[in-house]
C-alpha cells in the first residue's frame, strides 16, 4: 500500500479536529476574502456622484435659508403652520424650474440621431414651454414650433421637445431662448436650416408693471435655408399659422 504524504495527513487531521461551527466560520472567512477580491474598487464616477449629491444638498439648504429670509422680509412668520415647510418646498421647486443648468445638449439628443435619406421639412409645433424671466424671476410660458430641413440625418421627434426643455428650464429671455433652441438643433444634426418660433405670455406683464393680461410675445430665429430662401421660410410660417392662432398645444 502506497504511503500517504505527510502533508496530506496534516490537512486531514486539521480538518477532522475542526468543529462544524469552526469549519463554517473558516468557510465564511474564505468567502469574504474572495468577495473582497472580486468587489470592484470605489470608482471615480461613484465619488463624483457623491460630490454632486453633497453639492445639491448644500444648495438646497442655502436656498431654504434664503426663502425663509424672504418670508421674514415680507412681514410673514416662517414658523407658522402654513409656512413651516414653505422654504424647503420653494427651494426644491426652484431647483426643478432651473434644472436645465444641470442638463446638456448632448444628453438631450443621446441616441436620437439617425442617418436617413430624408431631405424634406420636418415640423413639430405646439411644444409646451415653461420658463422663468431672468429680470423678475416670474414665469413666462407658451408654445414652441420648430422646423428643420434634414441633410441625411434626422432627430427623434421627442428629442426636439427635450432640447426645448433643456434651454427653457433656466433663467431666460424669450429672445435668447428662441436662438438657443435653434442653434442647439443645428449643432446636433447639421441640417440645411432650422426655424424656431415661440409665442408666450409673460407674467411680468400680467401680474406687475403694465398689468396687461392677454398680451403675447412672438419671437423667431431662422438659420440656414430658412433665412436665405423666402419660399422655404414662407412655407414654414404658413404651416404653423393655425398653431399660432389657436394657441398651439392647448395652452
Amino acid at each position: 500500500m502506497a504511503e500517504v504524504p505527510a502533508e496530506v495527513n496534516n490537512i486531514e487531521e486539521t480538518t477532522q479536529h475542526h468543529s462544524p461551527r469552526e469549519r463554517l466560520k473558516h468557510g465564511n472567512a474564505e468567502a469574504s476574502t474572495n468577495n473582497t477580491e472580486m468587489r470592484p474598487h470605489y470608482s471615480k464616477l461613484d465619488q463624483h456622484q457623491d460630490v454632486e449629491t453633497s453639492d445639491a444638498s448644500e444648495k438646497l439648504k442655502r436656498m431654504e435659508g434664503a426663502f425663509r429670509t424672504i418670508l421674514e422680509c415680507v412681514n410673514e412668520d416662517p414658523d407658522r403652520e402654513g409656512l413651516v415647510r414653505t422654504p424647503a418646498r420653494a427651494a426644491k421647486a426652484m431647483m426643478f424650474f432651473t434644472k436645465g443648468y444641470e442638463d446638456t445638449l448632448a444628453s438631450a439628443v443621446s441616441n436620437g440621431v439617425f442617418h436617413e435619406e430624408h431631405n424634406d421639412m420636418v415640423i413639430v409645433k405646439g411644444i409646451n414651454m415653461f420658463s422663468l424671466c431672468e429680470h423678475h424671476l416670474v414665469p413666462f410660458y407658451g408654445t414652441v414650433s420648430v422646423a428643420y430641413l434634414p441633410s441625411n440625418k434626422v432627430l427623434g421627434l421627442s428629442k426636439l421637445a427635450r432640447i426645448v426643455e433643456v434651454f427653457s428650464r433656466r433663467l431666460q429671455l424669450q429672445e435668447r431662448l428662441t436662438r438657443e433652441i435653434a442653434t442647439g438643433i443645428m449643432e446636433s444634426i447639421q441640417p440645411s436650416g432650422v426655424a424656431v418660433v415661440i409665442e408666450a405670455s409673460h407674467m411680468c406683464m400680467v401680474m406687475r408693471g403694465v398689468e396687461k393680461p392677454g398680451s403675447k410675445t412672438v419671437t423667431s430665429t431662422m438659420l440656414g435655408v430658412f433665412r436665405d430662401d423666402p419660399r422655404t421660410r414662407h412655407e414654414f410660417l404658413h404651416l404653423i399659422t393655425n398653431s399660432l392662432s389657436s394657441g398651439g398645444g392647448g395652452m
